[in-house]
């Protein structure tokens, strides 16, 4: 056989053997709390390669998330947009590469309390968990009733989990958190939601995003793109169904009929148009103005829109 048909033949099969081995499976590390507004990655496995594996770790705080991020325990967390910020002003390799939720929050107070606006709030005490969304547009909606969170009300640190209890026995007048804990707090019939702190002319209604290393998207940005588009296929899928979307949430120990009552204040996302990026910089501006921060990070490199871009909202992976 002519040295030349032998060379061929070889690069044939060569060609043969790199187009039937199977792709190697990836497997994925996730971050998220066990709410419903933050469920999506719980549904990532539907969306990904079949051989591909997601590991879902539940944290209780974003602060917890972001440092399994940078020790490299995780590929990918959700973390509040406020964090993120504060994150980045720190000096920390963080990139946001999706949203993860909108809205969610509400300001609730005893039902047969005496407040009956924001101005009332003088004098008492409010359960909040610092360096949260919910801090923010506490100090924000204080502020915007001329009342300073430094010597008009004392800010008390309370879990998330505990304010509904304390609240109810009266160690608190009111709290700012996410659902499902406001609507919660309604069905037990102890709170009542004073307002929903969201000022559209500024920060609007954003609340949480997912968050990345700088190094993961240098050194993998297949795997950073895998990730968004099973975030925003999940994502899609859910609001297009409540019904399922509800009633896996319910697994996390929240009745039926609270989640349905907190529905309309929980809005699941993942992309981040024009609209976003000046919101968070609105956010990053009022934290700045209320000393959360002291100055603000670089927006170009704390947001990398490339990926919910090309994010792909196919059925298959």
């Amino acid at each position: 056989m002519p040295v030349r048909n032998i060379v061929t033949t070889l690069l044939f099969f060569c060609l043969m053997i790199n187009f039937a081995a199977p792709a190697a499976a990836e497997q994925f590390k996730v971050g998220t709390w066990k709410t419903a507004q933050t469920i999506q990655p719980f549904f990532y496995q539907e969306f990904l390669a079949k051989d591909d594996a997601v590991t879902v770790f539940p944290f209780t705080n974003p602060a917890d998330q972001k440092t399994a991020l940078l020790a490299g325990s995780l590929d990918i967390t959700g973390t509040t947009l406020a964090h993120a910020i504060q994150s980045a002003v720190m000096g920390q390799p963080v990139v946001l590469v999706a949203a993860l939720c909108n809205k969610c929050s509400a300001l609730v107070v005893r039902k047969d309390g005496p407040v009956q606006s924001v101005a009332d709030l003088k004098g008492r005490k409010i359960g909040y968990v610092p360096g949260t969304m919910h801090e923010i547009l506490l100090r924000e909606t204080l502020a915007r009733n001329q009342l300073s969170p430094d010597t008009d009300v004392t800010l008390v640190r309370i879990d998330f989990f505990d304010m509904g209890t304390a609240l109810a026995q009266g160690a608190i007048d009111a709290f700012l958190s996410g659902e499902p804990f406001p609507s919660t707090a309604v069905e037990k019939g102890y709170g009542r939601i004073l307002s929903s702190p969201y000022f559209d002319e500024s920060v609007g209604a954003i609340n949480a995003g997912l968050l990345v290393t700088r190094e993961l998207i240098e050194k993998n940005p297949e795997k950073v793109q895998q990730l968004v588009n099973a975030h925003a296929r999940a994502t899609e899928a859910l609001n297009r169904d409540q019904a399922r979307w509800l009633a896996a949430a319910q697994a996390f120990g929240t009745p039926l009929k609270v989640l349905e009552q907190a529905a309309s204040n929980m809005e699941l996302a993942w992309n981040m148009d024009a609209a976003f990026i000046r919101q968070v910089k609105a956010l990053g501006a009022r934290m700045q103005a209320l000393g959360v921060i002291d100055r603000q990070p670089d927006y170009d490199r704390l947001i990398d829109r490339q990926f919910v871009g090309r994010a792909s909202l196919q059925a298959g992976p």
